[in-house]
C-alpha cells in the first residue's frame, strides 16, 4: 500500500474566511490524503513549524486578505531556514496574474485562483508528489 500523502493546510494573518480552506481539506482528505489544518489566523512562524513537526509532504495556504506578497515569501523562507525546503508549497486566494509569477519565482510551487475546482487541486497535488519522489519536473 503506497504511502499517504500528508498535507498541512494553513490560513495565515488575520483573514477570517476560512470556508474555502475547509472545503479543499475534505476534498484532500476524501481524496486518500491524510491532511492537517492549523486554524484561523497563524503566524508563518507557526505554519512552518507544523509543517516541519508533521512531515508534511505539501504545505497549502490560503490567503484572500491581500497580504500574500508577504505571507508566501515568509514561508518559504522560513522553511529554508528550518530545513523544510524540500516541501512543496501551493496556495489559494485572490491574487493577480503579476502576483502568481513574482510568487511563482521566489519558490511557492502553485497557485489556485477563484473558481479553480477540488478536482484540479487533487490532481495537481498527486501528481507533483509523485513527480518530487521520483526526482521529476512537474509540467
Amino acid at each position: 500500500m503506497a504511502e499517504k500523502i500528508r498535507v498541512l493546510l494553513a490560513k495565515p494573518g488575520l483573514d477570517g474566511h476560512d470556508r474555502g480552506v475547509k472545503v479543499v481539506a475534505a476534498a484532500l482528505r476524501d481524496a486518500g490524503m491524510e491532511v492537517i489544518y492549523t486554524g484561523l489566523r497563524q503566524t508563518p512562524e507557526q505554519i512552518v513549524t507544523a509543517a516541519i513537526q508533521e512531515d508534511v509532504d505539501v504545505v497549502g495556504v490560503s490567503i484572500l486578505s491581500g497580504a500574500h506578497m508577504t505571507l508566501f515569501p515568509a514561508i518559504v523562507d522560513l522553511l529554508r531556514q528550518r530545513g523544510g525546503g524540500d516541501k512543496l508549497i501551493f496556495g489559494g486566494g485572490i491574487i493577480p496574474d503579476d502576483d502568481i509569477a513574482a510568487l511563482e519565482k521566489a519558490g511557492v510551487s502553485k497557485l489556485f485562483t477563484p473558481g479553480a475546482s477540488t478536482v484540479e487541486i487533487i490532481d495537481w497535488v498527486t501528481r507533483a508528489v509523485a513527480a518530487k519522489k521520483n526526482d521529476e519536473k512537474l509540467l
